[in-house]
């Protein structure tokens, strides 16, 4: 893995290092990313971080001026988490569990707080603000008997029993973070970023609002045990879902944090680029 990257960071700088002082580089910046994610929600709703997992992207960027710049992304990442890592008594006798892989494509803004241009070493370094918005796909599972099951369509919380509750595996995200950027050699960039994603729905762990009893779902099927775990823990004493009783927190949607290192690189071009003041091209012919 390490001879990978540093042969990357090698051919990249071929095509993108400046070698006679003169060149500029494109508004155009391409990149992949690396990182980590973590889910909050009904299941982790006191914003652990047991279940980091890792994510993989690519990023096409526009840099509009020295200040904004506006990026696509596009990412693969898995979630889940269980109530076995929680410390309150009513959350670990819950007993519910989800995982779920997530793909998502967000059109997201950069705000630099200093000015920054790639080859300048005048403005080589600025922290920013992001914000944006998204799409992703999620499927939530769970794992019951040694057997993996999708959550959806077995309508946990009644959704195939006339309560309504019904959700898509296609939601909004808006994500909102903070990162900084370095510009390395040439036309290379490296950053780092982190933006947790704001959802559009509280479903992606497959829990939201309260449970509808046992004796709504068709008797001894999958749905009926899996809707309910608290038995498999409580020694089959009394099950802690009851119709009506609470499942998870319907007032808030859920939430996944995702944390990226970044490197990204611009091609040659020997045309000043527009979003180039004066003062920068006369630092630059220096």
């Amino acid at each position: 893995m390490h001879k990978f990257l540093i042969a990357t960071l090698f051919f990249l700088s071929l095509f993108s290092l400046n070698m006679d002082g003169q060149s500029y580089y494109t508004s155009t910046e391409y990149g992949f990313s690396v990182g980590l994610s973590q889910y909050f929600g009904d299941l982790n709703d006191s914003y652990g971080l047991k279940t980091l997992n890792p994510v993989y992207g690519i990023t096409l960027k526009k840099h509009l001026n020295q200040f904004i710049s506006m990026k696509i992304i596009g990412n693969m990442t898995h979630v889940g988490y269980s109530d076995a890592y929680n410390s309150n008594l009513y959350e670990k006798m819950r007993n519910l569990s989800f995982e779920s892989n997530i793909v998502e494509g967000i059109l997201q803004a950069e705000f630099n707080f200093f000015r920054f241009a790639t080859g300048d070493p005048y403005y080589r370094f600025t922290p920013y603000l992001t914000g944006g918005i998204g799409a992703f796909y999620y499927k939530p599972y769970t794992f019951y008997n040694g057997s993996q099951y999708d959550l959806q369509p077995l309508g946990t919380e009644g959704q195939n029993a006339g309560y309504g509750r019904k959700y898509d595996q296609y939601a909004l995200c808006f994500p909102i973070g903070i990162g900084v950027k370095f510009w390395l050699l040439g036309g290379l960039n490296i950053s780092l970023e982190i933006a947790d994603r704001l959802t559009s729905t509280d479903y992606l762990d497959d829990v939201s609002n309260t449970y509808i009893g046992v004796n709504n779902f068709p008797a001894n099927s999958v749905a009926s045990k899996i809707q309910d775990r608290s038995l498999e823990i409580n020694g089959n004493k009394t099950a802690l879902g009851r119709p009506s009783k609470q499942r998870g927190n319907s007032s808030t949607n859920d939430q996944y944090m995702v944390g990226v290192l970044s490197l990204s690189w611009h091609f040659k071009t020997y045309k000043c680029p527009a979003n180039l003041n004066d003062d920068m091209i006369r630092v630059r012919r220096r």
